[in-house]
């Protein structure tokens, strides 16, 4: 328990990094947000969080107490003077996204909650976004089969919605070759179709590059573009553990990117 009685996650020390970069995102787009809020525009700015956790971690290692992604995106946000107009959070786990929404209200604001796993979160928070306004998601799941495709598509249909996805390095490297060889219907959820154009009698490094490469594509014929800088946040044995993938249809939003993205040195795909 932290502080306010609330319950905390845990979390590696890589998480740090993570949310350095979320902030930095944040930061570096608060001129574009203040044209969709009032004195100046309409439609609103919101940030959603379909995997919120409670709001609070402690750094397994180090016991370090440290925020979670939505107060760490609310923060960054109220402090550059350009406040998320709504923001909308969501967990498999009701618990913790009781007590991340309770930590914002804490802090003076409001978070929408919307129930249940991602995929089924996912049509309410559709349902309260304006059309016209401008939207950041921020998709943070711990393995490859909490991040549905579904997910994804969903939110390309607004016009104006950028993206930061962590995509399970870790989960991809642990266990290829059980999804491939007991036929396994999580990677069909996270990249429908891969099965038809990955040939899975290929080595297991070119198994994963031929399904992320075809879950780039799917994301491209939706309409949205990820950006080339793909980040890669490694553990301290140097074991790969997930990557960062920005989305938007948005040059402005992805050159916003490139200058951010970096925090510690160079990063590969696969």
């Amino acid at each position: 328990m932290a502080d306010d009685d609330l319950p905390v996650d845990e979390v590696g020390i890589w998480a740090l990094e993570k949310h350095e970069r979320l902030r930095k995102y944040i930061s570096a787009s608060r001129g574009a947000r203040r044209k969709y809020l009032p004195p100046v525009g309409t439609g609103g700015a919101t940030y959603i969080d379909l995997y919120c956790g409670s709001g609070k971690a402690v750094i397994r290692d180090t016991g370090q107490e440290i925020d979670g992604s939505p107060l760490v995106a609310f923060k960054c946000a109220r402090d550059g003077n350009a406040r998320f107009s709504e923001i909308h959070i969501g967990d498999a786990d009701a618990a913790k996204r009781s007590s991340a929404a309770k930590r914002i209200r804490a802090l003076g604001s409001v978070a929408i909650e919307h129930e249940g796993p991602a995929e089924r979160a996912i049509a309410s928070v559709a349902n309260h976004l304006n059309p016209s306004g401008l939207h950041f998601a921020f998709l943070d799941p711990f393995s490859l089969q909490d991040l549905p495709f579904s997910v994804i598509r969903e939110l390309s249909r607004f016009q104006r919605m950028d993206m930061l996805i962590h995509v399970s390095a870790q989960d991809l490297q642990r266990n290829l070759h059980s999804y491939v060889k007991n036929g396994d219907e999580r990677l069909e959820t996270f990249a429908p179709g891969w099965r038809k154009i990955v040939s899975t009698t290929q080595s297991q490094q070119a198994i994963r590059a031929g399904l992320m490469n075809h879950w780039l594509s799917s994301i491209r014929a939706l309409g949205v573009s990820p950006a080339e800088g793909i980040e890669l946040v490694s553990g301290e044995r140097n074991q790969r553990l997930y990557w960062l993938v920005f989305v938007s249809r948005s040059d402005f939003a992805t050159g916003l990117w490139e200058d951010i993205r970096q925090v510690s040195g160079q990063a590969k795909l696969l």
